[in-house]
């Protein structure tokens, strides 16, 4: 009796570079970028390597569109989430805008809006002019709620996707000119305009936000990882009482500040320091803004 060959699924809906990239990213998250073949993401689609590479060219740009995915869908949905109401809910179930799509030519509720501005605001439209109007209906949002709602959006993105941190690095390094590293800026930037600072300061404050936002939260996710593998029964928890009782048992001739600090480091919540560190950021710039314009610094 002949045996019936079994055959491999195919896919009948057409193939798109968003489905490529939505793939990757799950793939990404699963096994790392160790784990993103070709081969497996043929496998994941049930299609061959030529509708593929129909999509993306090499597996340096697939990891650059699943980067700017990711990134593009914690900015967007963070932006939209520093309101309230209507506007939260119709961040919540944002995708991605591609870089240069005017946001107002796609629906309302599925498509993100510009980096950091809130989903109510048309493209375009000044950063403080948006906030006033917002304002009428729901609550003005301050600059400073933004950047804190994107700098959350891009720590648990990070948090989420443990390849992400290292991704980042790569693209803002090696290729500051492609979708990821303006997508941030913006975000970021237009906030930082938003609260008075003056032209010249604009690139060295933004800059100053986005190395702390990507850095805190890469060194977040690092010690995420490195406390999972620690080994059965050990957690973050166990991990930081045995650092901060060998930092109490240093020279306290050599260490006294981390001795003193060794109870406060044993004690801390990772997303309250981060959060605590924008703070000091944007109290710096506050003052640069208040120093420039001779107005008080704003909360």
């Amino acid at each position: 009796m002949a045996t019936r060959t079994r055959r491999t699924p195919r896919r009948t809906e057409a193939l798109s570079r968003e489905r490529i990239v939505e793939a990757a990213v799950e793939l990404l998250d699963a096994a790392g970028e160790t784990g993103l073949t070709f081969r497996a993401l043929t496998e994941r689609l049930a299609t061959g390597p030529g509708a593929i590479y129909w999509h993306v060219a090499n597996k340096g740009e697939l990891l650059g569109a699943a980067t700017d995915a990711v990134v593009a869908a914690a900015v967007a949905v963070a932006g939209a989430g520093a309101g309230t109401g209507a506007t939260a809910e119709a961040g919540a179930g944002a995708v991605a805008v591609e870089p240069g799509r005017d946001a107002a030519a796609a629906p309302s509720k599925d498509t993100a809006v510009e980096p950091g501005e809130d989903a109510v605001v048309e493209p375009g439209e000044d950063a403080v002019a948006a906030e006033g109007s917002a304002g009428a209906s729901v609550g003005a949002v301050s600059p400073q709620d933004r950047i804190r709602s994107v700098a959350l959006g891009l720590f648990d993105a990070i948090e989420d996707h443990p390849w992400l941190a290292t991704q980042l690095a790569t693209q803002l390094s090696r290729s500051p000119w492609g979708p990821v590293t303006p997508r941030i800026f913006e975000s970021v930037g237009r906030q930082v305009r938003a609260l008075g600072v003056p032209e010249d300061g604009w690139f060295t404050a933004t800059s100053a936000l986005v190395h702390y936002v990507l850095g805190a939260a890469g060194q977040n996710a690092v010690n995420a990882s490195h406390g999972s593998g620690l080994g059965p029964g050990v957690d973050r928890a166990a991990f930081l009482d045995a650092t901060s009782t060998a930092w109490e048992q240093l020279d306290p001739d050599d260490y006294p500040f981390t001795r003193a600090v060794a109870a406060q480091a044993r004690e801390h919540d990772d997303r309250e320091q981060f959060l605590a560190g924008i703070d000091l950021v944007l109290t710096g710039i506050a003052a640069v803004a208040a120093a420039h314009t001779g107005a008080p610094g704003q909360e």
